[in-house]
């Protein structure tokens, strides 16, 4: 009896994923709402770092992979989708996300939530899961994926960071500071019973902050990452802090004679400039962390250089306000051919990344829409994918890095990250090859999520010119 009802139970399981409801707004975006469809004769990226196989069929089946390789039978009757000249990867998996955008101002940022814009823009440049880097409203962004589940609005499956952890320190009203340590331990409590998955602590946080964000997180089952500046990542890294951003660009490692929790951004931005390609800190310092089994998160993004580039990269400027894009031009111009050292720092920590990962340091990928404003969702998470390619890992390695490996770290590779019989189809269809030229990546056609296909396209047109605004 008990096998039967257990039987039962898979089978409404099955049926309620496919059967979900989607409200009328949901629903304008969706091409694909079959209970059955085949992708025929497509290139496909598994998501493993195996290299990529052409002439492949996927059979989807109630929001899942039922079949995928070269000599699948299809089923009679069902939807086929040619795929043809096109390629497939698994659903980006990003972990250095927003629900904000940030707007300098003089020598303040102002930062809006981007509660409609955002998880659109997400979903329409191939991301089916991510993370937020860190919340200015987490019950914003707890209600934002509770809505999104229950169909009700479009975007990603969200894992949900708590609020900055930090004391006063960077010009942002919006951030919260702490004037004690004894107060870190009630926000991972408060936050984590609200249903925060992380952690981010920031800036200026002292040893003792960091220590019992950890312990307490880790009690919980929960992880900690963080964007450091007053402790340098060694110190972060044997406290026990999971997961480290923006690659190595906010390391202040290479400081001489640092001054104990105490961030210094300008010493630490000239010590990055300073430390040799190949210097003994830097070395030592990976080898560290991949002891410690700390994560690494790149960003490439967010630090990417004005000259020679585009004005929002991954050409995402028409998605903006009007008055935020004249900004940008503006600054734009006037930046061309004046930052070489932040070409020289981009470089140099691409160059760390890599080695980090070739030596066997466990690699994830974001895009932080913060910075001074040419970061923006969805465009950026294409563009990260290019730029890693650039850098010289090769096109699946780098699929792997924004797919299967931000898998692991939420713990979520058995249902999702690769393109494998069994796990939900989280697929992104993109018109071209990848191998041929990385920047068709941005040519996505349709983005699946758990089987519904959404227009990446017509996601993309319907908040053209709203970023910065809502």
């Amino acid at each position: 009896m008990k096998k039967i009802l257990s039987i039962i139970v898979i089978i409404l399981f099955v049926f309620q994923i496919h059967a979900q409801e989607f409200s009328s707004q949901v629903k304008r975006f969706i091409t694909v709402d079959d209970s059955e469809y085949a992708i025929t004769n497509v290139t496909i990226f598994d998501g493993t770092g195996s290299a990529s196989k052409s002439n492949q069929t996927i059979i989807v089946s109630n929001g899942k992979i039922k079949a995928i390789g070269s000599d699948v039978e299809i089923p009679t009757g069902i939807k086929t989708i040619d795929g043809t000249g096109k390629t497939v990867t698994p659903g980006l998996v990003m972990l250095h996300e927003h629900m904000f955008y940030t707007k300098p101002f003089e020598n303040w940022f102002s930062v809006g939530q981007m509660t409609f814009t955002f998880p659109r823009l997400y979903l329409a440049g191939g991301v089916t899961s991510m993370r937020t880097g860190g919340s200015i409203q987490p019950q914003t962004d707890l209600n934002v994926k509770k809505w999104i589940n229950e169909g009700r609005m479009t975007g990603p499956k969200m894992h949900v960071t708590g609020p900055f952890i930090e004391r006063e320190g960077p010009k942002v009203p919006e951030l919260g500071f702490i004037d004690n340590p004894g107060e870190v331990s009630k926000i991972v409590n408060y936050w984590a019973d609200k249903g925060v998955t992380s952690f981010k602590v920031y800036n200026n946080i002292t040893k003792e902050d960091l220590k019992i964000c950890v312990e307490e997180a880790h009690k919980r089952g929960l992880k900690v990452t963080g964007h450091l500046c007053s402790l340098t990542y060694e110190e972060a890294s044997n406290i026990g802090i999971d997961n480290l951003e923006h690659g190595f660009m906010a390391a202040s490692d290479f400081v001489k004679n640092k001054e104990e929790n105490i961030c210094d951004p300008f010493e630490a931005r000239q010590s990055l400039t300073n430390e040799p390609v190949d210097g003994e800190t830097i070395n030592n310092l990976i080898d560290l962390l991949i002891k410690n089994k700390t994560v690494i998160t790149t960003t490439p993004n967010v630090f990417e250089p004005y000259t020679a580039r585009e004005i929002v990269p991954g050409n995402g400027l028409d998605a903006l306000a009007p008055q935020i894009q004249e900004r940008l031009k503006e600054g734009y111009k006037r930046a061309q051919g004046r930052d070489a050292a932040s070409l020289a720092r981009f470089n140099k920590n691409l160059t760390w990344v890599k080695r980090f990962y070739d030596k066997g340091g466990f690699l994830v990928a974001g895009t932080d829409p913060t910075g001074a404003g040419r970061t923006v969702a969805g465009y950026a998470n294409q563009r990260t994918v290019e730029i890693l390619v650039e850098a010289g890992f090769t096109v699946e390695e780098a699929i792997k890095i924004c797919t299967l490996n931000g898998a692991i770290f939420l713990e979520q590779e058995k249902l999702l990250g690769t393109l494998e019989v069994g796990k939900q189809a989280d697929i992104i269809l993109i018109n071209g090859d990848l191998n041929s030229d990385i920047k068709n990546i941005r040519n996505m056609e349709i983005v699946f999520k758990d089987g519904v296909g959404f227009d990446s396209k017509k996601l993309f047109e319907s908040v053209k010119g709203q970023v910065g605004l809502n």
